[in-house]
C-alpha cells in the first residue's frame, strides 16, 4: 500500500493510518519492536480518537508487523471486536501471514476477517461491510 497524497495521515507507534475515499481505514505496520500491553493501550486510545469511537472496516498491511506474544494476542482479541466491522489483512511476508493465521485460528473472531496478497481484492471484499 502507498499512502496517498492530499489525505490526512496519522502516525501511531506501530503503524501509519488513514481513511481512503470509501471510508476504509488503511494501516501499514511499521518495523518496530513488539509493544507492551501498556503501550498498546495508549495506541488504542489514539486509534479510538482518530476513528471517533466508531466501528470501522480495516485494511491492514501487516508485512512488517512484529510477532505478538500471548499477552498481546489476548489484548488484541479483546479490543479489536470493539472497533472493527471487518478486517482485511495483507502480508507479503511468510512470518506475517503465519502470525495472522495463527491469531485468527486460535480465537474465532466476532467480525469477518480474511487474508489477501492483493490490495484491490482486499478493498473490494471490505466494501460489502461498509
Amino acid at each position: 500500500m502507498v499512502v496517498p497524497e492530499n489525505t490526512e495521515v496519522f502516525e501511531l507507534a506501530t503503524s501509519t493510518i488513514w481513511f481512503d475515499e470509501k471510508g476504509i481505514l488503511c494501516s501499514i505496520a511499521k518495523k518496530v519492536p513488539q509493544q507492551t500491553v501498556e503501550d498498546a493501550k495508549k495506541t488504542m486510545e489514539d486509534f479510538r480518537r482518530i476513528t471517533g469511537g466508531k466501528k470501522i472496516c480495516l485494511l491492514s498491511d501487516s508485512t512488517n508487523s512484529s510477532p505478538a506474544n500471548k499477552e498481546m494476542r489476548d489484548y488484541a482479541a479483546e479490543v479489536i471486536p470493539e472497533i472493527a466491522k471487518a478486517v482485511a489483512i495483507i502480508s507479503r511476508s511468510a512470518v506475517g501471514k503465519m502470525a495472522a493465521n495463527l491469531f485468527f485460528s486460535i480465537k474465532k473472531q466476532p467480525y469477518p476477517v480474511k487474508m489477501f496478497t492483493d490490495e484491490v481484492e482486499a478493498k473490494e471484499w471490505l466494501k460489502q461491510y461498509l
